[in-house]
């Protein structure tokens, strides 16, 4: 069976479970990236009944933004339900801009209390369609077809759905938050191979160079933040604004610094060379469950 068909047959697998148990179709959560565009696809081949969320970040590229849109009016039409999760955080409504100083540093490539607030929380109890694959970084190597995330990453479960792995059964009565990963196991190349076949339109930013969709400066982009601030100089003073807040913020909760301006916070998170040790620095204030891994 080619990589296409087992794709398919897992979102099956999953929207039967998904059915029976949570009484509610599949939801698949679209980013307006390229996986998630193939996950899209993919659900409309398998013939399943499914809806489609895209998780509001605040800090998304407006070609994004615009593609999403423009997605959802299609999808819409064709009568699938999609709907905008809008984040919050402590029970209030919540943005990048605002997690920032309210977390009193800002994300880092392994303090990423952005993806939980902005993206992962706002997925509840269901059987959630992700486009997640291994190839994509060391951390995701080991990640299954179906997972349930754990308070860390030694706890996550995953099942070997495959092969009708009979542990999913009892979370899936618990209605737990289940992701299905149906390209887990597929390349970049598989991705565009996909795409190209089935000609489907992907988000703009891909032709203007960006080998990733995600939010605008986000540390998983490496170097690539320099060539996104100046591609969406708002963004940039959208941060410098955030860690202006996040230094009076510190300074009112008697925390310590090492910068005085917000400049000086921009540089050190840019050149992001100082991983090591920044928990400590910060005085251990984020969680474990704020790690991504």
């Amino acid at each position: 069976m080619d990589k296409e068909q087992t794709a398919i047959e897992r979102l099956r697998q999953a929207a039967e479970l998904s059915e029976f148990y949570y009484q509610r179709p599949l939801t698949l959560a679209y980013s307006g990236g390229k996986d998630s565009e193939v996950c899209l696809e993919l659900a409309k081949r398998a013939g399943v009944p499914f809806r489609v969320q895209h998780s509001l970040t605040t800090a998304d590229a407006p070609e994004t933004v615009r593609h999403v849109r423009k997605k959802f009016r299609e999808l819409e039409l064709a009568g699938v339900e999609c709907f905008i999760a809008r984040p919050r955080y402590k029970k209030q409504p919540a943005s990048m801009w605002s997690l920032i100083p309210q977390k009193l540093m800002p994300p880092t490539r392994t303090v990423r209390y952005c993806c939980q607030v902005l993206k992962e929380g706002n997925t509840p109890r269901q059987m959630a369609v992700i486009g997640i694959r291994r190839e994509e970084s060391v951390g995701r190597t080991g990640s299954g077809v179906a997972e349930i995330n754990g308070a860390t990453k030694k706890d996550r479960q995953a099942f070997d759905f495959d092969n009708n792995d009979p542990r999913i059964f009892a979370p899936c009565r618990q209605k737990a938050k289940i992701k299905i990963h149906p390209i887990v196991d597929w390349t970049n190349a598989d991705v565009w191979s996909f795409l190209r076949d089935c000609k489907t339109e992907v988000n703009p930013v891909y032709s203007m160079g960006f080998s990733r969709c995600g939010c605008v400066g986000c540390p998983m982009a490496g170097k690539g933040r320099y060539t996104e601030f100046r591609m969406w100089p708002a963004y940039e003073r959208l941060y410098r604004s955030a860690f202006s807040r996040m230094l009076q913020a510190r300074k009112a909760a008697g925390k310590p610094s090492k910068w005085e301006t917000a400049d000086e916070v921009f540089r050190w998170w840019m050149d992001d060379g100082n991983l090591d040790g920044q928990l400590d620095f910060f005085g251990g204030e984020v969680g474990e469950s704020d790690r991504q891994t």
